[in-house]
Parts: structure tokens; C-alpha cells; sequence
């Protein structure tokens, strides 16, 4: 049994993916407390794993995304085998990458939270990303450059930080391109889902 806070169906807004519809697969907890998570994941329901593979099928999507929280909590390799071979779909995972991922996943996306309120100072122990997505809060961003994930074909994403109040946020946005502009070695992440008002 694996505890499920919602799945859906939507356009990932994020990242490499972005536009593609998707499955998403959002599981309960998280083993970090960011302050600035935006994200309503403590709440769910146990699911077998026959139910979770019978709500991934209402939906014709080519990608399943497991999200959280922390979906590495309840995920395991013979449960991305049997993913992959009942749904016919390829799996990505978005993952804080303090705890490793099984082998199997199609694309990875490290969202690294060391050192922010609520994280602590957990290390990365993902072995590789394919994407390195991170949440600009004005921080130092020389060091992601560093993390052991990160691969010569890593693709580095710097997302503003969302705030309910919207000049804040409209400040955040425009920092963030700022930062982008000045060191090109990043590319930016827009939260699509937000400008279309979608899940």
C-alpha cells in the first residue's frame, strides 16, 4: 500500500516536459519542511497498487509523473517495473534527491532543498538528473553546479518563487530573469499551470 494524495490528470508545468500532458501521481509527506513549499501533500488515502495502475489508465498520456511530497518515500524499483509494463507509459519522477530513486525511472528531476528553512542539510543522494530544477529564493546558485547528480547533459532550470501576493510574485519573476539573463548557464521554469489556471 502506498499513500496517495491525489492523481490527476493535467499539462506538466515545469521543466523539459513542459506542455506535455501528463499523469500525475502525487504522493502523501515529505521527509523535508520547506517554509516554502507550495505544495498541499500531507493529506491521503492508502492505495494498492492494482488501484493506482487502474487510475493511471483512465488517461491516454505518454508520461506518468510521480510528484509529492516526496514520492521516493513509497517508490521502489519492482514498483516502476510493474508502472512501466501496466500502463505502457513512461515514468518521471520529481524528487528533492535526499533519498535515491530506483533504477527504471525515464527522467529525473532534482528539486535540491539543502540549506533552506524547514531542510536542513540533507545531501544528494541521487545518482544522476536529467534535470536540475531550482527554486530561486536569491540564494547562491554557483553550488548547484556541484551536485553530484548533475551530468554533462543535465539541463539546469531556475524557477521564481511563487507567493500568493502577486506583486510579490511579479517581483520574484523579474528577478529571476535577471539572474538568467546575466548567467546563461540556466534556463528558466515558468509554472505553466499557474498562467493557465490548471491542476
Amino acid at each position: 500500500m502506498r499513500k496517495i494524495n491525489e492523481i490527476f490528470y493535467s499539462l506538466q508545468g515545469e521543466g523539459h516536459h513542459e506542455g506535455y500532458p501528463s499523469v500525475f501521481v502525487r504522493f502523501s509527506g515529505c521527509n523535508l519542511n520547506c517554509s516554502f513549499c507550495d505544495t498541499a501533500h500531507t493529506e491521503g488515502i492508502y492505495m494498492d497498487d492494482d488501484a493506482i495502475i487502474r487510475a493511471i489508465n483512465l488517461y491516454s498520456a505518454d508520461w506518468v509523473v510521480l510528484t509529492g511530497g516526496e514520492p521516493a518515500m513509497w517508490i521502489d524499483k519492482d514498483f516502476i517495473h510493474l508502472l512501466k509494463r501496466a500502463t505502457g507509459k513512461k515514468i518521471a519522477i520529481e524528487t528533492n534527491g535526499t533519498l535515491p530513486v530506483p533504477e527504471g525511472i525515464d527522467w529525473v528531476t532534482v528539486s535540491p532543498k539543502s540549506g533552506f528553512e524547514g531542510a536542513g542539510e540533507a545531501p544528494v543522494r541521487v545518482r544522476h538528473a536529467n534535470e536540475i530544477k531550482v527554486v530561486d529564493l536569491g540564494q547562491d546558485l554557483d553550488p548547484y553546479f556541484d551536485l553530484p547528480c548533475r551530468g554533462e547533459d543535465t539541463i539546469m532550470y531556475l524557477q521564481p518563487c511563487y507567493v500568493p501576493d502577486e506583486e510579490e510574485f511579479r517581483q520574484n519573476r523579474l528577478n529571476t530573469v535577471r539572474r538568467i539573463l546575466a548567467d546563461p548557464k540556466w534556463t528558466l521554469s515558468v509554472q505553466l499551470h499557474r498562467y493557465l489556471d490548471i491542476p
